[in-house]
């Protein structure tokens, strides 16, 4: 039996987050280096896929690869922006991908 066979192979899930900003950017930008710098730490382990804001700054779209929704939930608590109470609405959606350099 070879080495790979022995391997078995977890299933992940990817998920599609939609942060919405409330009115106060000046707190906003305040906790955005440690909500940035969190964030990092997630695509340096291979959780966080990609990450940005919308080009009219009302929100952002996140894509976390992860094995649950509840090891979502959780990441998404701790993030920075949450004790600011900047973000005003988070949409979670989980997502099939069936196209793209991620298949």
């Amino acid at each position: 039996m070879t080495a790979s066979a022995h391997c078995t192979e977890v299933e992940m899930a990817r998920f599609a987050v939609e942060y919405s900003y409330g009115g106060n950017r000046e707190r906003r930008m305040a906790a955005r280096p440690a909500h940035r710098a969190y964030l990092s730490s997630l695509a340096e382990r291979g959780t966080l896929l990609a990450a940005g804001p919308f080009a009219d700054d009302s929100g952002g779209l996140l894509i976390f690869e992860v094995a649950d929704e509840a090891e979502l939930t959780a990441l998404l608590d701790a993030d920075p922006y949450v004790p600011t109470e900047t973000i005003v609405q988070k949409r979670v959606r989980e997502w099939t991908t069936v196209l793209g350099t991620w298949v």
